[in-house]
């Protein structure tokens, strides 16, 4: 099928229908994984909806604390939000895909000047929070028997004004906690931002989701990869290819100088620097590293 085929394809289908978060850095961070699977927004603070042009996807800008409902009731076919709302929400949505940002953590936090002395600190307490649900499970877990106090906001002033003894909250750096006398002492959970979908998706919309999935991976992949090209000496190629398995082997290509080689490869992130100093003792030279864009296994 050609290239034109494919877009008239596109074109003729009903767009995915995805709901981001209107504003903040979710938002900001979900149209930078969208632009860079290429697929362009047009954004406009006082629009609520957006289609792209690139890409059979419609977007829908909400609050947070709505997707996982938009996304249950088909408004939206997928959405793109912290995974503390959808266990807090408990709506009945699919997880397609960990994303690897917006990570942080629900915690419980008391005011700093008062001794911890454990989890049963909170027996018989009050402890503010926007989300009762998963502080209920999490108390029910630990047989503590406490009162839930429920606020929208500023959940971490409810001990500074006596509304609580303590609070459960998003804690990230843990700055805001620290500005408001507050030292966090247990962590109930840990969050990212999740992919998520409407269990029930026509063929249609699965086609263009599984489109969609496969370009957040290739784009994932090569995040967390680095292209590496280096000259080697002969005698040391198959220690060095040993080093470097790249996805199936390194290639290696014979240079002007006789004696050497040159050798490209992949390398993850993570090993990187340990595997710079391994291919340096084995007398690699003239090592240059590229970022890869996208990397399709």
């Amino acid at each position: 099928m050609s290239l034109g085929s494919i877009l008239n394809n596109f074109k003729r289908m009903k767009p995915l229908k995805i709901a981001l978060q209107k504003k903040g850095r979710l938002s900001e961070s979900s149209l930078r994984l969208l632009k860079k699977c290429d697929i362009s927004i047009s954004t406009n603070d006082r629009k609520l909806k957006a289609l792209s042009k690139s890409f059979p996807l419609e977007v829908l800008f909400l609050r947070d604390d709505d997707i996982p409902q938009y996304v249950e009731q088909g408004v939206a076919d997928i959405g793109v939000v912290g995974e503390n709302i959808v266990v807090e929400k408990k709506n009945k949505v699919v997880n397609k895909m960990n994303l690897g940002f917006a990570q942080c953590r629900l915690s419980l936090a008391i005011p700093r000047e008062i001794e911890y002395t454990g989890i049963q600190y909170f027996q018989n307490k009050t402890i503010a929070t926007s989300y009762p649900t998963i502080l209920n499970g999490f108390l029910r877990k630990n047989n503590i028997s406490a009162e839930i106090e429920q606020i929208g906001g500023s959940v971490e002033i409810a001990t500074g004004i006596g509304l609580a003894d303590g609070i459960l909250d998003i804690v990230s750096t843990g700055s805001t906690l620290v500005m408001n006398g507050l030292k966090e002492v247990e962590k109930v959970m840990e969050s990212e931002a999740l992919l998520i979908a409407n269990p029930e998706l026509s063929d249609e919309k699965n086609e263009l989701l599984n489109q969609l999935l496969f370009r957040i991976k290739a784009t994932r992949l090569g995040k967390n990869n680095k292209y590496i090209l280096l000259n080697a000496p002969n005698d040391a190629v198959k220690t060095i290819a040993n080093i470097l398995p790249g996805m199936k082997s390194p290639t290696i290509l014979p240079l002007a100088q006789e004696g050497w080689s040159s050798i490209h490869s992949v390398v993850q992130e993570n090993d990187f620097w340990n595997v710079i100093d391994k291919l340096k003792q084995e007398g690699a030279e003239g090592i240059l590293v590229i970022p890869i864009e996208k990397m399709v296994l």
